[in-house]
């Protein structure tokens, strides 16, 4: 019941009635031209049904009119676009023949029932009706007050159900279509890996750049020593503009949506992760063989990517302890491997249940590629294989 009272006060139905009764205008100039014939305009927008350029306007009126609510929706239930073929075509035709039905079952309507009303108000106040009168039969003027608001609730309750028809036949013909909805969802797709991956660059290198901090500030602090402080310091100041570089670059990206993102650091500039590593304390012996320069760049980056996160989490779990690099690039595939022991920790999990050990899992599989995390040896291992063949 209160929904039935809350229908008359939302604007939506106010919209759709509008909707129904714009072509009246086409229809009343047809009937001052040639009123003998009222079927004649469902001839006339044949051929515009075929003009692809209809389709976008009628969807765009009938998204502002019909449907206004979609607008909070990520997806709209009626499409804005010219006829990509003919099916659009003639969906759109058939829509234009369906609105005109529609439309005459509407302007009756709204027409005949408000001059009913004025004139049940007359016959209540006591004037004599005119000739030909819209009332089937003259009341008393007792029955006329009454009857004065059946109309009106006879109307809404027309303009109501009309409405409805015709939104759900909108949103059936005017609807998106197959190839529409591939494009949207491909489209999101893109945006939600995007996102993904925005994710994980802002994961590695603020999480690496917070690690190295914590850990100097920490060993800083122990060591009590003014030479040791200042290169702690320096090296905190080096890792934090890094990732401070890194940052602007993925906001940059944020900022403008058809800015295409600048390249990010690379595997040839490794030596600034092991030198951060080993400001940190930790001591690291690392083999890097052939050149690391000629490599693809999804693979230089993503590779940048995987050990920043895997050095990241051996100082985080495991503080200053010695690790082993290995980074070979041989004819058809990138081997990077680091290794570290687990002091007091054997066989523990190293990397919690963060998402590090998925995003490096993540930024190989995009490549084709596979990571191994896991214990070794008593330690730890990170063992990363990215092919090239099929990335040149």
């Amino acid at each position: 019941m209160y929904r039935l009272l809350r229908v008359p006060l939302q604007p939506v139905t106010y919209s759709r009635w509008l909707h129904l009764c714009v072509p009246i205008l086409l229809l009343a100039l047809w009937m001052f031209i040639e009123p003998a014939a009222p079927w004649a305009p469902l001839l006339i927008v044949i051929p515009l049904g075929l003009v692809p350029w209809v389709r976008l306007a009628e969807g765009l009126q009938a998204r502002f009119l019909l449907t206004p609510h979609d607008g909070d929706r990520e997806e709209s239930t009626i499409s804005a676009a010219p006829s990509a073929g003919w099916s659009d075509r003639w969906r759109t035709l058939l829509w234009l023949e369906v609105r005109l039905v529609f439309t005459g079952a509407a302007w009756v309507p709204t027409v005949w029932l408000p001059t009913m009303t004025v004139e049940l108000v007359a016959v209540a106040l006591g004037h004599p009706l005119e000739n030909d009168p819209m009332l089937p039969f003259v009341p008393p003027r007792w029955a006329a007050t009454l009857l004065v608001p059946v109309p009106l609730i006879l109307l809404i309750a027309i303009v109501v159900v009309l409405g409805q028809l015709i939104t759900a036949i909108a949103q059936r013909l005017l609807g998106p279509s197959a190839a529409e909805r591939l494009t949207a969802l491909e489209a999101r797709t893109e945006q939600l890996l995007e996102r993904t991956r925005i994710a994980r660059e802002l994961h590695d290198s603020i999480g690496h750049a917070l690690t190295v901090a914590v850990v100097q500030a920490g060993a800083a602090r122990a060591a009590g020593d003014p030479e040791f402080t200042d290169r702690a310091l320096r090296a905190i100041e080096e890792t934090g503009r890094a990732a401070l570089e890194d940052l602007e670059r993925v906001l940059g990206v944020l900022r403008e949506s058809k800015r295409p993102p600048s390249q990010g650091p690379t595997l040839a500039e490794a030596d600034r992760l092991l030198e951060s590593a080993r400001a940190s304390g930790a001591a690291v012996d690392a083999q890097l063989t052939g050149p690391l320069e000629t490599l693809p760049g999804p693979v230089t980056r993503e590779g940048y990517r995987i050990l920043q996160e895997a050095l990241t989490n051996v100082l985080r779990h495991c503080g200053p302890v010695p690790v082993r690099v290995r980074v070979e690039m041989t004819a058809g595939r990138l081997d990077l491997e680091v290794t570290n022991p687990l002091p007091g920790r054997s066989g523990a999990t190293l990397g919690g249940g963060g998402s590090g050990l998925r995003g490096m899992r993540e930024r190989a599989a995009l490549l084709g590629g596979e990571t191994d995390t896991g214990p070794y040896e008593g330690g730890w291992r990170v063992h990363a294989r990215l092919p090239l063949e099929r990335i040149r």
